[in-house]
């Protein structure tokens, strides 16, 4: 039998959590009755497109009550886990509410994990199924699912969304079509309750999981829903994956759906597909990683931004924005940025739609919510001056205060007190905007000068024949470190390191932080959530050094 989710998980203390109640962050609905209470204010509108499938409230509500019925048929009980590691599609919408309905715990694979990933999240989540396509991109998703029956200790369900399911295996789009007859009233979770969880961002060692209750998380959809202006007319598009907090609750899927919107499902944003999906669909807001920004920006410019009239909000989150890209994102694709600077752990910060340019092209926005408590700290956790750069802590009414069954790593990652050191270095504007500098390992010490990767990828972006840029730390015998750049170049060039340090050197920019090496690459390497993977970066070039 699996451990009970309450004995892994490190609660609120009893008076902030009361502090939330009353200031109204909190308000006691899990988030199966909120999604129930959105379908009965407009069961008529439209909540969910996915190519041919177009699912009204009243249709997706009746899919997800009959789906938590037939988890339940399964041998499930509210408390289980279950992996979901679905590609974009309204089955993974289905399956989500449904898990929310029932009290099932979906813990939030991603469709790039693979065995190592699955089955580390199946024993440490303790998990007694797992819901996959049954082909992606050539990887026979459905077979590795049953290889992990291996990995668990109880019964092992494996759900498949597809044309082909094995003998074995259920049918999920069978389990998600509508009710035959009323589905029997179902208990609600409390919510207090564990609803969700999401996999921390890291590069570094195997996800932590991250447990977000519907009360925290259901204020999480609602409040960023507020701040991204998304209401019952947006249509709202999903390309990265759906299984990430950015998307799934920035204000995303839920966020959009808790408002009475539209949500619209696309594997992935390969711009010409996306542009003409948000045509069709009249799509007003969607949100993508800096990568993805910079392909739309670049496909625009060359094919044109007219399938783009509809869109009125453009988030970017993920990672730090730069400044000489977002410079580009309103006078070229025609929507409003919106930069998005947050983490699965909880703290969101937005720049709002009616700030002036300047704040939304040059910083990371500020805290969603008052009660959201941000310090930036020095090394020994003392509060730097106003203005310089600091790690980040932070606690608040949707920011968990530890890791899930995870002593160790709570010990390095929470203080004593509860502020959770997000790894972030950041600087605080007069106005309360955060600027990100980079990771606390995204720092560069080059013979005891700290350098910004961020502020010399912002320069680079500057000069010609830059499409993409990345700066990491070369080891070096002298100083310790020197700055090393990754640089997709643009069609036609052939950037030179000796012209990239020029042109720094023109900007009037300190020598230290002048790049001593130049990688020139066809593509950056990414982590499975469409990050730039650093850590990955860093150890090519160690390698190129050796050899």
């Amino acid at each position: 039998m699996a451990t009970p989710i309450a004995d892994g998980t490190v609660p609120w203390p009893d008076a902030d959590a009361a502090r939330y109640v009353a200031a109204g962050y909190w308000t006691g609905a899990p988030l199966g009755d909120l999604l129930r209470a959105a379908a009965d204010r407009t069961p008529r509108a439209l909540a969910l497109v996915d190519g041919d499938v177009s699912l009204s409230y009243a249709e997706l509500l009746d899919r997800i009550d009959a789906a938590a019925g037939r988890l339940l048929d399964l041998g499930l009980v509210a408390g289980d886990r279950i992996l979901v590691q679905l590609a974009n599609g309204w089955e993974f919408v289905v399956l989500t509410g449904a898990c929310l309905r029932s009290g099932i715990v979906p813990v939030m694979a991603l469709p790039g994990h693979r065995r190592t990933e699955l089955a580390y999240l199946a024993r440490h989540a303790e998990a007694a199924a797992i819901a996959v396509p049954d082909r992606l991109r050539d990887f026979d998703h459905q077979a590795l699912a049953h290889e992990l029956a291996g990995e668990v200790t109880g019964p092992w369900h494996v759900l498949v969304a597809g044309d082909f399911v094995a003998p074995g295996s259920v049918d999920l789009r069978a389990l998600c079509t509508p009710g035959a007859s009323p589905t029997p009233a179902l208990p609600p979770p409390h919510s207090r309750d564990v609803a969700v969880f999401l996999l921390s961002g890291g590069t570094t060692g195997l996800p932590k999981l991250i447990a977000r209750t519907h009360d925290d998380y259901a204020y999480n959809a609602r409040a960023s829903a507020a701040v991204s202006g998304v209401d019952a007319g947006t249509v709202y598009l999903v390309s990265l994956p759906a299984g990430h907090n950015f998307p799934l609750a920035c204000p995303g899927i839920l966020g959009t759906l808790l408002a009475g919107g539209t949500v619209v499902m696309l594997p992935s944003p390969e711009p010409a597909r996306a542009f003409a999906t948000i045509a069709a669909r009249g799509v007003t807001h969607t949100a993508v990683v800096p990568a993805v920004a910079g392909r739309w920006l670049e496909h625009a410019e060359t094919h044109g931004a007219a399938e783009l009239a509809s869109l009125r909000v453009l988030q970017v989150g993920g990672a730090r924005l730069a400044d000489e890209l977002a410079r580009r994102v309103r006078p070229v694709l025609g929507a409003r940025l919106q930069q998005v600077f947050g983490m699965a752990e909880g703290l969101l910060n937005y720049t709002r739609l009616d700030d002036p340019e300047d704040v939304i092209c040059t910083t990371q926005g500020r805290p969603m919510c008052p009660d959201d408590e941000v310090r930036l700290v020095d090394e020994a956790d003392r509060d730097v001056p106003e203005g310089a750069p600091g790690s980040l802590l932070t606690r608040g009414p949707y920011t968990p205060r530890g890791y899930y069954r995870a002593a160790e790593q709570n010990a390095r990652a929470f203080t004593a007190d509860g502020w959770y050191r997000s790894g972030d270095i950041c600087r605080r504007t007069p106005e309360g905007n955060l600027v990100v500098e980079g990771r606390d390992k995204d720092m560069i010490n080059r013979g005891g000068e700290k350098i910004s990767a961020e502020e010399v990828e912002n320069l680079i972006y500057q000069l010609p024949g830059i499409s993409q840029v990345a700066a990491v730390a070369m080891p070096d015998r002298e100083l310790g470190e020197r700055v090393c750049v990754y640089v997709v170049p643009q069609p036609g060039h052939t950037p030179r390191l000796d012209a990239i340090r020029l042109g720094m050197e023109a900007m009037g920019i300190a020598r230290f932080k002048l790049p001593e090496r130049l990688v020139l690459v066809d593509e950056l390497a990414t982590t499975k959530v469409g990050k730039v993977d650093k850590k990955a970066l860093r150890a090519d070039i160690a390698a190129r050094l050796v050899t």
